[in-house]
């Protein structure tokens, strides 16, 4: 590995992961926005959970409902978590990559950075939240369009989709168990047009509604979604191609650039992807749906520290 890219791999990987993030917190955002549109706003408390925000969160707010959480999430520079928090770590990445990425790379993160900062408290009024989490996501989806059509394919690529994938992984594990926290209290209620049309914004936030269409051919249920989110082979956000694609992404660093660390992390990786191919939803389910994406996250968490550690030893 180059001393350049040995000095800057963990901006790298920051910056993959805060734009994925971005993104991703957009998604959750709007998805709770329209479970709170359904459900008299009960259904923000789910995202400080499931963000593990609850002392940070509560030391500024008394309660969690539609002005406290997406002020909290989106404009809130003091929240290490918050979008503005985000683009910022995101810029400042960028600006130490200079040398590795390209210039529309570089001008359109100051872009997006310049237009966060200029927001005001009513972009985030119930009014508005869900044309903003869109706006949002349509900035992170140009970052992603500009990178694969101008970042340079050596080793400082590979890393970026790294953290991409690693992000997403953990992303869409959050997405799926933000329904499992706001699931309707009476059994009698679920699979009610009201529960069907909850998964159907769950889809819609992981950008998976149409194909989701096509492969499950309308049929919507909590099964058929939790098993497209994990185990899919084709979807691009689905847990298990995220999780062989940063096996192949580190497996290509090992091999084609001779790069000696990261074997314990391609250790956890292929643990992870032979849980993922071996067991199915209905394993999943009766095991628990929850506890099984903790573990996921938790194994997510244990495969960034190895990368870090391998990769990143002067961070």
């Amino acid at each position: 590995m180059s001393e350049l890219l040995a000095r800057n791999a963990d901006s790298i990987i920051w910056l993959a992961r805060y734009m994925e993030r971005i993104e991703n917190l957009a998604r959750i955002l709007g998805v709770a926005e329209t479970f709170a549109r359904d459900r008299s706003g009960a259904n923000w408390l789910p995202v400080v959970q499931i963000n593990a925000d609850g002392e940070r969160f509560f030391a500024r707010h008394r309660i969690a409902d539609a002005q406290t959480v997406p002020h909290f999430y989106i404009l809130d520079p003091e929240n290490p978590t918050s979008i503005i928090s985000s683009v910022r770590a995101a810029r400042e990445n960028a600006r130490s990559l200079r040398p590795l990425i390209s210039i529309e790379m570089w001008r359109q993160i100051n872009r997006m950075s310049s237009w966060m900062t200029g927001l005001s408290a009513n972009a985030v009024s119930p009014g508005n939240l869900s044309a903003l989490c869109t706006e949002i996501k349509e900035a992170c989806q140009l970052h992603v369009g500009i990178t694969e059509g101008t970042f340079y394919r050596d080793q400082a690529h590979y890393f970026y989709h790294l953290g991409k994938n690693l992000e997403r992984a953990d992303q869409t594990t959050r997405l799926l168990d933000i329904k499992y926290h706001t699931l309707l209290p009476r059994p009698e209620d679920v699979g009610s047009p009201l529960d069907i049309s909850h998964w159907n914004a769950l889809l819609k936030a992981a950008a998976g509604y149409q194909a989701s269409r096509r492969v499950l051919a309308g049929s919507i249920t909590p099964k058929s979604v939790a098993a497209f989110l994990l185990f899919s082979d084709s979807f691009p956000r689905s847990v298990i191609l995220c999780v062989r694609q940063m096996d192949w992404l580190l497996t290509q660093l090992r091999s084609r650039y001779n790069l000696r660390g990261g074997g314990e992390a391609l250790e956890l990786l292929d643990e992870l992807r032979a849980v993922l191919s071996d067991r199915n939803i209905d394993d999943v389910i009766n095991a628990g749906l929850h506890e099984f994406i903790d573990w996921i996250q938790k194994q997510l968490m244990l495969i960034f520290a190895e990368l870090r550690e391998a990769f990143c030893p002067s961070r």
